[in-house]
């Protein structure tokens, strides 16, 4: 039996060197002819090529990329009975290091059985990375990251924009049908974010208009003009400071819990639930927080302004000796009533900004704890980085006006 499987063998590769060929290799499910005819070298699969005879398969095609060099070569796939991705994956491993050598390589089916495979095989691989790149020096790694950061920063943008839209929508519907407003969850969160805020809102203030006192009246004192250390306290908090330092306070507060009650809700699996029974999240969730912190920042920006200028009023009578008279005469005589309407007008809009990220933070949490404390801070973040973006806008609007 093992002579007759020889001469078969023998047979076999005697009649593929009458063709031009270079060798048989293989067994009766695998096998590779390579033939020359007509200056092109064939390429000749047979059998099943698929994953069960992947060893097979793969020293064929290695021993078929070591043999063929340069010039125009086709795999011809008539004889090809059997293909999966695998065998079309190392078929297609093979005509690419051909290629690579300085051939010309393709393939040729007759039937056209396993064209629409190959290409997907061809297609994976043009997608596939082709290596481990080499490592970027550390400037281009740098401008890399920073691009990196501008592009998520755009996408991060765009979808804020979009969530406020959605929040527009819905604060529509709310107008033309008032009976949707949830009244008990606006209260609660007037009380959570105003009442609630108070004493740390409150000894802030009253420390930022002592710090100011203190240093105002060090410069002023020596032009002999400690006076005026009331005109710098009092135009700073009113018109900046008071409503800039409560509204960062309420987004580290506030807008945080926002983000974290929402960003739990979302773990919980709450918020489908809500959508399941047709409720809109925006709706239920975000215009009653909104809401309630437009209305308190406000008032608690105005709060900020009095503890400040009361700090100031107690530092300035214990290094300068101005009495409390003193001090609101030069503080009448120093501002007027559109000074604090400059800053109280602003507090609104920082509402709206840190309300919105909070909860829009909220709503991209995914189902982990993880996610809520990663979010929760990025809320924080980019409602103070909004705040004081704001601020800056108001000032050059308000210097254009001449207010």
């Amino acid at each position: 039996m093992a002579n007759r499987s020889q001469r078969a063998f023998g047979r076999k590769r005697r009649k593929a060197l009458r063709s031009g060929g270079r060798g048989v290799a293989g067994n009766e499910r695998a096998a590779l002819l390579i033939a020359a005819r007509d200056g092109v070298t064939l390429i000749r699969p047979t059998g099943s090529w698929i994953a069960r005879e992947g060893g097979q398969i793969d020293a064929l095609a290695l021993g078929a990329a070591a043999s063929v060099g340069k010039g125009v070569v086709e795999f011809d796939l008539v004889g090809l009975e059997r293909l999966d991705s695998a065998g079309a994956w190392v078929l297609e491993r093979t005509r690419r290091a051909l290629e690579l050598k300085g051939a010309e390589a393709r393939f040729r089916d007759g039937g056209g059985r396993h064209a629409p495979l190959l290409k997907l095989v061809e297609q994976a691989c043009k997608d596939a990375p082709e290596g481990p790149r080499p490592e970027p020096m550390a400037l281009i790694r740098i401008l890399n990251g920073w691009g990196a950061k501008v592009f998520d920063a755009g996408a991060e943008a765009k979808s804020l924009v979009n969530f406020l839209g959605l929040v527009t929508l819905a604060a529509l519907r709310v107008t033309l049908n008032p009976r949707r407003m949830r009244p008990k969850a606006f209260f609660t969160h007037m009380e959570q974010a105003g009442l609630d805020a108070i004493p740390i809102v409150g000894l802030l203030a009253f420390l930022i208009g002592v710090v100011l006192a203190y240093q105002g009246s060090d410069q002023l004192r020596q032009f002999g003009a400690e006076i005026y250390t009331v005109n710098l306290l009092g135009v700073s908090v009113l018109r900046v400071l008071g409503v800039l330092i409560t509204a960062i306070l309420i987004a580290g507060r506030s807008g945080s819990a926002f983000t974290a009650e929402i960003g739990s809700m979302q773990v919980r699996e709450e918020i489908d639930a809500m959508r399941a029974l047709g409720l809109d999240p925006v709706e239920v969730l975000v215009l009653p927080r909104m809401m309630a912190l437009i209305v308190v920042l406000p008032l608690l920006a105005f709060f900020a302004n009095v503890m400040a200028l009361t700090g100031g009023a107690i530092m300035a009578f214990i290094s300068l000796d101005i009495t409390p008279d003193q001090f609101l005469t030069q503080l009448d005589s120093a501002i007027r009533m559109n000074t604090l309407l400059v800053g109280l007008v602003q507090a609104p809009v920082f509402a709206a900004l840190i309300a919105l990220v909070g909860c829009f933070e909220g709503f991209r949490v995914e189902r982990s704890a993880e996610s809520v404390g990663r979010q929760t801070t990025r809320a924080v973040v980019e409602s103070i980085f909004l705040v004081i973006v704001a601020t800056a806008l108001f000032s050059i609007l308000f210097s254009a006006l001449g207010v």
